[in-house]
Parts: structure tokens; sequence; C-alpha cells
């Protein structure tokens, strides 16, 4: 037994000692409070029986005894046998009941008193049988009475008592005499107890106190350990995994970016309303020395559950070729210094999204052709992954999308090869759906390079895509509405003049459906707004006329900048307003209704350095997320430039009427103030 353990043990004796010694006291007080009871009388005495028969004596005979003294107290024991016949007189029974008197004891005495009461009845002076009732003898024991008269005489000796006979003091106060003799009073000796008690249970009290205090200052020591223990403590992955959550928990508490020591009594002068609803500021620039530098980020997006969290998808990083060649760091904005999670890869990762269904996963398109699936409740590998085979991509995969509803959903990708495959969640081994995308006016080969896709909002059939040559083509899944499954080759949509980098299908929200608009980028320096061939609108998505083939062409052209334009994407939740990022580090938050010529701010994100990547935040798109190719992804706060007013829809229902009516009179896509075409 440690020392630790006697000690407790020890504490613990005392402690009930010394709520014995408390219930002890208590008992004690309460019996000193409560009030004596007169005891019991003990058997009666000789004296006292004999003061019963007189008693009885002179209720028998009515008077009392000759001399008015007492019978002697001595006891004959003669027996003697009484009859008493039938016709006496009561003058002669009574000499002979004065003289002897039947007294016994206990049940025989009072049977012999009750035979002579019930015997006989007093009628006209004489005591008469009240019946004939036979007579019996009778053998008690009798007490003689002294007839003799008593003569008191008087004597000096006995009318005077010496002085040593009276009670003395003491003897009249017992107390005074047990402090005389030496012996202490019940109330000092109770006096004395509760004094010694009380200095008991002081003592018993400053050793708990004390033990208390050493148990305490036990459980505080500190405890070193051995340089073995310490490795052994390190290593473990409970250990681990504890310091990392602890870690994450503190710097998000540590990251809180809210003023404190903020005076809102002090005035800060004028400001222009107008101008800081335009004005955009940074958030976050999450970065990690780590594992984000020399990479470029090729993917963003934001999770639909948690809207503090955004993910970034990076290519391989050529001077560590030890590590991954791919990486999906997901980041917490309440988290600057280091990711929330880190997934890894076998290839470059392309293409991400996280799951609209479920907000722990998310998916990955590969630069070989895999898709990968990553859980935040798992390790840093995926969880499920596609084989490199035949019946899926072999080439790039840059787009992907999840479509379709909670109960029936499923991750649409398209790659390079001309492939568009279909993958349940719960089943990666193959592709639900293979769809190879031909084009019959290809110069050198049917096949088409798929650079990017969307599906318009609540359409899961037909898509649109973009391709290495500049087209973007709609395409269906499935045979329907006369339309059969593929590309449809009829209809092409020629703007662009290089490589269509991005392809954005405007959201369906609000009063008015803009749904059949869409916007792409390209590596000509130029954005373009389309609007999908009119027609029919089966199940609320986009479905073309069976017309001859065709070219569409855009109905505006946005011309701002003066570099590759890699991304562009409409807000979720104002009608008119998009963003673009461009191969100079610039992003430029354009809104429609107030100007189609010029953006409405534009901010220096990464001087000299490219920005790939833009997605807005699910919840209410006042944050934009922006990927740069050095490794940065920057938040940044649009402010109150993505809240929308209620005439927001009729205005832009009038703008987009405008720029139709203007495109066809002029037959030419409407040009930017630079006047690229």
């Amino acid at each position: 037994m440690s020392a630790a353990e006697e000690r407790r043990k020890v504490l613990e004796e005392k402690k009930a000692k010394l709520a014995e010694m408390k219930r002890a006291r208590d008992e004690r007080m309460a019996a000193a409070n409560q009030p004596q009871k007169t005891p019991s009388r003990g058997p009666t005495p000789l004296g006292g029986r004999k003061q019963e028969v007189d008693d009885l004596v002179t209720s028998l005979l009515g008077d009392k005894p000759v001399g008015g003294s007492r019978p002697p107290s001595s006891l004959s024991g003669t027996a003697s046998t009484s009859r008493i016949p039938q016709g006496v007189s009561r003058p002669s029974v009574l000499p002979s009941l004065r003289n002897s008197v039947s007294v016994g004891t206990g049940e025989s005495g009072e049977q012999a008193t009750r035979s002579s009461q019930s015997e006989f009845s007093e009628q006209d002076g004489r005591y008469t049988p009240a019946q004939d009732i036979e007579m019996v003898d009778a053998q008690t024991e009798l007490y003689e009475v002294n007839t003799k008269p008593t003569y008191i005489t008087y004597s000096r000796g006995i009318q005077t008592q010496p002085l040593d006979d009276y009670p003395s003091d003491t003897e009249a106060d017992p107390d005074r005499r047990d402090r005389q003799s030496g012996r202490e009073t019940e109330d000092e000796l109770r006096k004395r107890l509760e004094a010694e008690f009380e200095l008991e249970r002081e003592k018993l009290e400053k050793e708990i106190r004390a033990e208390e205090e050493a148990k305490r200052l036990d459980e505080q020591k500190v405890v070193e350990l051995s340089e073995a223990e310490k490795a052994n403590l390190l290593s473990a992955p409970e250990f681990a995994r504890f310091l990392e959550d602890s870690g994450k928990v503190m710097q998000r508490a540590l990251n809180d970016a809210y003023d404190y020591t903020k005076d809102y009594t002090i005035g800060f002068g004028e400001i222009d309303d107008a101008e800081d609803a335009q004005r955009i500021r940074l958030v976050c620039d999450f970065y990690h020395e780590r594992w984000t530098s020399n990479r470029s980020i090729t993917a963003v997006d934001w999770s639909s559950k948690f809207p503090e969290l955004s993910a970034a998808a990076y290519n391989k990083n050529p001077k560590a070729v030890n590590d991954p060649d791919g990486l999906v760091a997901v980041w917490n904005l309440h988290l600057a210094d280091r990711p929330e999670f880190l997934f890894h890869s076998q290839s470059d990762v392309l293409s991400l999204t996280f799951s609209p269904f479920h907000p722990n996963l998310i998916c990955g398109g590969t630069y070989a052709g895999q898709i990968l699936l990553w859980d935040t409740r798992a390790k840093q590998l995926p969880v499920a992954k596609t084989p490199l085979a035949a019946g899926g991509h072999t080439y790039p995969v840059y787009s992907m999308k999840v479509v379709g509803t909670q109960n029936a959903h499923h991750i649409m990708t398209s790659g390079t090869d001309g492939t568009v495959c279909s993958w349940l969640p719960e089943v990666m081994a193959q592709p639900q759906e293979s769809l190879e995308l031909i084009h019959q006016g290809h110069h050198k080969t049917n096949e088409i390079a798929v650079t990017c896709m969307d599906f318009p909002d609540n359409e899961t059939s037909t898509f649109f895509v973009g391709t290495e040559e500049g087209g973007v083509y709609q395409a269906n899944r499935y045979d329907r509405a006369g339309a059969k499954a593929g590309l449809n080759h009829r209809d092409s949509y020629r703007g662009h003049t290089g490589p269509v980098t991005s392809l954005d299908f405007h959201p369906l929200h609000g009063a008015v459906d803009f749904s059949d608009l869409f916007l792409t980028t390209s590596v000509d320096w130029t954005v373009k707004l389309w609007r999908a061939k009119a027609g029919n609108k089966a199940s609320g998505g986009v479905t073309m006329m069976n017309s001859g083939p065709s070219t569409i062409a855009p109905l505006y052209s946005f011309e701002e900048s003066s570099d590759y334009v890699f991304d562009a994407k409409w807000h979720p939740k104002h009608p008119a307003v998009f963003g673009t990022v461009d191969g100079t580090g610039k992003f430029d938050l354009w809104n429609l209704n107030n100007d189609v010529e010029a953006p409405t701010s534009t901010v220096a994100v990464g001087p000299g350095k490219a920005i790939n990547k833009l997605a807005w935040d699910r919840k209410d798109g006042k944050k934009v997320a922006l990927g740069s190719s050095d490794g940065h992804l920057y938040v940044y706060d649009v402010g109150e430039a993505a809240v929308p007013r209620d005439t927001e829809w009729a205005d832009m229902q009038k703008t987009v009427q405008t720029i139709m009516q203007t495109s066809a009179l002029t037959s030419q896509p409407l040009q930017g103030r630079d006047g690229r075409s």
C-alpha cells in the first residue's frame, strides 16, 4: 500500500472517530435536557405490608386500634381455625375479629377477605348468613394485635439530641458534600467531558486539514518523467490526437478578430455609405509553409453545412519529392494558421466539390483520371476511389458536380478524354453511366477534350461543356424529347478563340428565372454571357429544339481583363452580380444593373501571381474564396454589395432584354469598352 493510500485510510478512520464523538455528545446533551423521572417503587418492605394490614383491619372494624398505635412489628407464626356458625349475632363476632383477623398474602388473603365479605349480610342489626354456605376451615398467618396501652415517659436524654446527630450542611447539600470529599459533581463532570471532547475534536480537525492539504500538494506535485516515458507518451496516438484537437481549439479562440477594446463613444467622422458598401476587405489568407508552399491551387469550394469551412485542391510540389503529389486542405475561418483537415492523393487534384447531401464527404478528380472520396471523420487517405481502368477516366478530370436529390444523387465528372461519367458515392468500383462525347465536325478526330462542365439548376439530364478548341456544346445523358444521348453536334456556341477555362449557369432563385443564362471564360482574355438556345424547358431544365445546325453567338463580351481569365461565378443571392479572376492576380466584381462595361469593384489580390479559381460561400454570398497560383487561399468580404434589393430581379430582366435587343440588331455580340471581339 502506498503512502498516499495509508494517509487516506488513517484520515477516514479519524473522520469516523470524530463522527462517533459528535454522536455521543449529542446523546449526552439530549439526556441532560430531559426531565428526571421518579423511580418506580420497589417491592413493599415488611413495614409497608404491616401498614396495609392495619388499613385493612380499620376498614373492616370501622374504628382505629386501641391506643391509636400501630400493631407491633412481630409476626405470629401460629395458625388458627375459625368457623362462624349460622345465626351468630354481630356482637359475638366482633371480639373474635378484633383479636384474630385472617390476613393472607397474595391470592390466599384476597380470597379469604372476599369470602368473609360475601358470606354474611346485615339484616335488623344482625349478621345472618346470606345463604346456606358450607363452612370450611381456613388456616392463615395472623398478626397479633397488641391491646395493651403504650406509656410515654419524659427523659432529658430523649428530648434532647447531641449536636452531632443533627444533619450538617454537607448532608443537606449533596453537591457541597461531594466537593468537600474531593468528588466531582455532575455539572463539573459534564463540563470536563465537553472540554475534553472539544480538544479532541479540534485536534482531529487539524489532522484532517493537514492530511487534505498534503493530498492536494501530492496531486499538484510535478512528476518528472524519464526520457523513455517521454518518448512513449509523445509517440502514443491518443496523445497526438489530443494535442491536435486541443491546439485547434486554442487557435480558434486566439484567431478571433473581434476588437475587445473598441470604444463606441468615439465618433469616426463622416463616412460615405455608398463607398463603404462597395468596399471589399480581406478576411483571411490561408497558407501553410510546410504543405502549401510551391504548390498552386487548382480548385476551390465551400461547405454547404458549415459556412466557415472552405476547401482548396493543390497540385504537386516539385521541390518535395517525398510529399504526396496532390493535397486537399480544408480551412476554417476561425483557424488561420493551419488547415482544419488535410487529405492526401497520389496524383494532382484538379477538381473538387463538397457533397451537398453528405457534409462530411469531399469529392476530388485527379490528373491521373481517378475520382477520390475523402471523409472528414477518417484519416488523411481517401475512403473510396475509382480504379484506373478503361471503364472510367484515363485522362485528367478538370470538372465535377453532384446532381440529384438527397435519396438519388450522382457525382458527374468530365475529362479531357471526352468522357462524362456518373458515379454513386456508395459504389466507386465502376461508373453507373459512361458517355463518350463525339463531334463529327472536328478536323482530325471526332473526340472533344472537355475542360469544364455545368448543369442548369433543377436539371439532371441536360448539361453543357466547354472544350479546348474554344467551343461550348450542349449534351444529354439520356434519350428524351426527340434528342439522343450524347453531344448535340447540330448546335455550337462559338465566341472564344482559345480554350474555355470555366462555365457557370445562373442560379435559380428569386422572382425571375434566369437559369438559361451562363458565363464562360477563356485564355483569350474575355468573359462572355450566353443564353442557352430557346425552346422547351423540360423538367425545369434546358433542352434544345430540333432544328438544323447553327452557330450561337454570345449575348455580351466583357473585355476588361488584360490577361487570361481563369474563372467566373454568378453570385448565389444577387441576380446581377458575378465575379471574375485573371492571370494578373486581379479580382473583378461586376453588377450588370449598375454597369455592363466596367466592374463595380476591382481588387489586386496577388500582384504578379495569377488567381486560378473563385467560389462564393453558399450561406449568404458575402464572402468569396480566391485560389492563387502560389498556394495562398484568400477570403474576401464583399459587404453590402452582395445584398440585393427587392427591385434587383426586375432590373436584371430589363438589362437582359436590352442586351438581347441590341445584340439582335447588330447580329454581333456586344463588346466591352476595349473593343476587342
